[in-house]
């Protein structure tokens, strides 16, 4: 018999470590012989003791391949020239990839068959290896990083009373069956790579920047931290029905509450862009990316209907009592702007998802910054008996056109009396 190796056989004279290399790469591809006793030029070495050989492969595998390979591997100690050879015949595996358990999910501890040689194979590669194996649901499919830590996530149990343990990952499928960490593990993980981008902008637009985050870590401290940002900013005003003060906050808790869950519970993770959250004067903007599932209308959303894109996680959060009931926060979001005469905007396209939320007392804010601004200017004309657009323009804090603006909507409203004409335009309290 000559040996020669190829893509689909490999020679080693002796056991040693890179054996559990080779056999990684041909589970990974298309399968393959390693022939133990064989020098690299074909030449026959034998094994003296093959029964002892063979349980050192046997141990060398069990302890060090994920996921379990044994049910894939043939053991054979075959007499050739008079000689002693293991053959470890290995086939293709069904949960590809295979993958070095000290090395991870990671090029590094992923290899492939090429030629003759065994290579670690590419994110890309090991990604369609995921795909091809676990399917196209995100939250199922094996993390490409297993070094993972969940003290966020403990403490958010801990503090719920629920139980936070190995039966209990494995039960909401952060762990599969094989004892690996899915997608799910690692979005509720420290480790989880999408962020939150929360900004605060001065006015309606984004010319002028008042505060901006990135939050990043497991997805449940990311619910808190961004909550806080919002809260930080969402001021109480108060207003009076006869000798009753209503204390009102510019957005409705609970609208903030679920429209941040949703963007977090029902985004695309298997896209790398950031959750948005935008808070202006008059309004906080939720962008989220992935717009509805095929065949799903607005329409049906705002009736109740609930497709979620994340099931396994929407139920992590239902577990923690953070989501009362599945299809239900759309509905919660309208109903809290009821008889405020403003109304949340819901607008999404193929590939992203936004919530709006009008601040219900940005009209009332305007009106009192605007009323104190008329009282400047009658204390500087009551003091002086008339004032020209310069002294308004000091006392106000104004620019120049703000402060003509103000001066003739409080002549429209007859609270001045223009006189004058151009530069030596004066003002004065009505007669």
């Amino acid at each position: 018999m000559i040996f020669r190796e190829s893509e689909t056989v490999e020679l080693k004279e002796i056991v040693v470590d890179d054996i559990k290399k080779e056999i990684v790469a041909f589970a990974n591809s298309a399968g393959g012989v390693l022939y133990i006793g064989v020098a690299d030029d074909g030449s026959i070495a034998g094994v003296e003791n093959p029964d002892g050989t063979t349980q050192q492969i046997v141990n060398m595998v069990r302890d060090s391949i994920k996921p379990d390979i044994t049910m894939f591997l043939h053991y054979e100690t075959r007499e050739i020239e008079g000689k002693q050879v293991i053959a470890v015949e290995v086939q293709r595996g069904t949960e590809r990839p295979y993958y070095l358990a000290k090395k991870g999910l990671r090029p590094e501890g992923v290899f492939v068959r090429q030629g003759t040689s065994s290579v670690p194979a590419t994110d890309t590669v090991i990604r369609r290896m995921i795909k091809e194996t676990d399917g196209d649901s995100f939250e199922d499919m094996r993390s490409l990083q297993q070094d993972l830590t969940f003290e966020a996530t403990a403490r958010e149990f801990s503090g719920r009373k629920v139980a936070f343990g190995l039966a209990q990952m494995k039960t909401l499928g952060i762990l599969n069956t094989d004892g690996i960490y899915t997608n799910l593990g690692l979005l509720l993980s420290e480790q989880c790579a999408h962020t939150v981008k929360a900004a605060a902008f001065e006015g309606t637009d984004q010319s002028v920047f008042r505060d901006r985050r990135e939050f990043s870590g497991s997805l449940l401290q990311q619910l808190n931290d961004v909550y806080d940002f919002i809260d930080m900013r969402n001021q109480t005003r108060a207003t009076f029905e006869k000798l009753r003060r209503i204390d009102e906050r510019d957005y409705p808790e609970v609208a903030v509450r679920e429209a941040l869950l949703n963007s977090l519970v029902h985004r695309d993770y298997s896209f790398s862009a950031s959750t948005l959250v935008s808070v202006y004067t008059d309004r906080i903007e939720f962008t989220t990316i992935g717009g509805l599932p095929t065949g799903v209308s607005l329409d049906d959303i705002m009736l109740g209907l609930s497709v979620c894109r994340n099931p396994k996680l929407a139920n992590v959060f239902y577990r923690l009592e953070l989501i009362e009931a599945y299809g239900t926060g759309m509905r919660k979001i309208m109903k809290s702007y009821e008889n405020s005469g403003k109304e949340p905007v819901i607008e999404t396209t193929d590939n992203a998802f936004k919530i709006v939320l009008p601040n219900r007392n940005e009209g009332v804010v305007r009106q009192e910054a605007e009323n104190e601004l008329e009282e400047k200017v009658l204390e500087a004309v009551q003091k002086h008996g008339a004032v020209m657009r310069k002294d308004v323009e000091e006392a106000s804090g104004l620019g120049q056109t703000a402060a003509g603006r103000l001066l003739k909507k409080m002549s429209e409203k007859g609270l001045l009396i223009q006189r004058g004409q151009g530069k030596n335009t004066s003002y004065t309290l009505p007669d």
